[in-house]
């Protein structure tokens, strides 16, 4: 029994070890090819240098004179520019439609209850391509111009089902005693909302709101069909890079998301530490 249960607990050790090495080890090469100083081949290490990085934010730098992959900074500011403001946009739309949805539907009986949260559900398995076509053929059809408007529009139709789901989970595991003692000692609806209601929401608001802006950051063929001409998100635009092949500069561009998304992502445990 004792050899079975060393196996078992080697194996359980050896699977964790492949699991975490299967995910961070590529986002551990993209980050060290970052540095490679070679300006032909990504993969053929010749030196270390952080002159991509500088390249990336419009220093003038010795390799960028020998070989410019990136075309116009102004271009790349411009993007990060606009997927910023779109984030927030979509952010701040889903958040509050999505958790007012879930009251909703927690609070309240009525007819089509059930469809309403099945329907919640559609936009997060409906395949990306598919809603950003359908998204494209309405927006055409209802004569509006495509931009930065029908990109907060098309993200929020999908985003909001995120935010309602992780409300929804936090709203599951409510202690709704507290509110009736809340109604016992005189307090109204809306005194009872937001004095005992909202705190205890506030850790499934937060973490939901993190997680739409992360994937409206993310998200790029949705924005791809909906965003017209005029419009360039980061993504797309490192997407454009790519067609032109890896370059270093998009490894630079790539490790400083990941390291945005990992300050965001350590923010919202932060606030979540601090809320409990």
């Amino acid at each position: 029994m004792k050899i079975l249960a060393t196996l078992a607990r080697g194996g359980l050790v050896a699977y964790t070890a492949l699991f975490f090495a299967f995910i961070y080890i590529p986002l551990v090469l993209i980050a060290v090819y970052s540095f490679n100083a070679n300006p032909i081949n990504m993969m053929t290490w010749t030196g270390f240098t952080t002159e991509w990085y500088a390249q990336v934010l419009g220093f003038k730098t010795t390799i960028s004179e020998n070989a410019l992959y990136l075309e116009s900074t102004d271009q790349l500011v411009q993007a990060v520019w606009n997927s910023l403001t779109i984030a927030t946009s979509t952010t701040a739309i889903a958040t509050v439609l999505g958790t007012a949805m879930a009251i909703a539907l927690y609070r309240f009986d009525f007819l089509g209850r059930r469809f309403y949260r099945v329907a919640m559900f559609m936009p997060m398995l409906m395949p990306d391509i598919v809603l950003g076509i359908a998204l494209l053929i309405f927006f055409v059809n209802t004569g509006i111009d495509l931009g930065l408007k029908t990109i907060i529009i098309g993200q929020c139709t999908f985003l909001i089902s995120y935010v309602f789901i992780v409300v929804s989970a936090r709203l599951a595991g409510m202690d709704r005693t507290l509110e009736h003692a809340s109604a016992d000692l005189g307090a109204n609806e809306w005194t009872t909302f937001r004095k005992v209601v909202f705190p205890q929401l506030l850790p499934g608001i937060v973490g939901g709101a993190l997680l739409a802006f992360i994937i409206s950051m993310d998200d790029l063929v949705i924005t791809y069909f909906i965003a017209g001409v005029d419009v360039t998100t980061l993504p797309m635009f490192i997407f454009a890079m790519l067609r032109r092949g890896i370059k270093p500069e998009i490894n630079a561009i790539a490790v400083m998301m990941l390291t945005f998304s990992f300050l965001v992502a350590s923010l919202g445990l932060y606030l979540r530490s601090r809320q409990k």
